[in-house]
């Protein structure tokens, strides 16, 4: 499992608008990306203005289609210049769970 640690932060001025178009990159990633096993975003709890995605993916090919899916295409092009630093993106591997139990964590929102 390939999972991404994403840190954004925002313009204040965009900040609505901005969530309103991740939210749905990340209900597009979770509903209709069957390689997306997980798709998180949260807010910081001292400055509203960072979000951070967690995401966890099949594998490379399906980060890949999550790249180019239409949703996710979308919420970039709109949010290109809504972002007030540069996002940070770690990548990692999954530990816990481990990779044959990932499809049960799948999320039901």
């Amino acid at each position: 499992m390939i999972a991404l640690m994403v840190r954004m932060q925002m313009k204040p001025e965009h900040r609505d608008a901005f969530l309103a178009a991740l939210l749905g990159d990340a209900r597009g990633s979770a509903y209709d990306e069957p390689g997306c096993l997980r798709f998180d975003v949260v807010q910081d709890a001292s400055d509203p203005h960072v979000v951070y995605l967690y995401e966890v993916y099949r594998d490379d090919a399906a980060l890949e289609a999550h790249r180019q899916a239409p949703h996710y295409r979308q919420w970039r092009e709109v949010a290109k210049d809504w972002f007030a630093s540069e996002t940070v993106v770690h990548r990692c591997v999954t530990v816990f769970p481990s990779d044959s139990a990932w499809e049960a964590v799948k999320p039901r929102v």
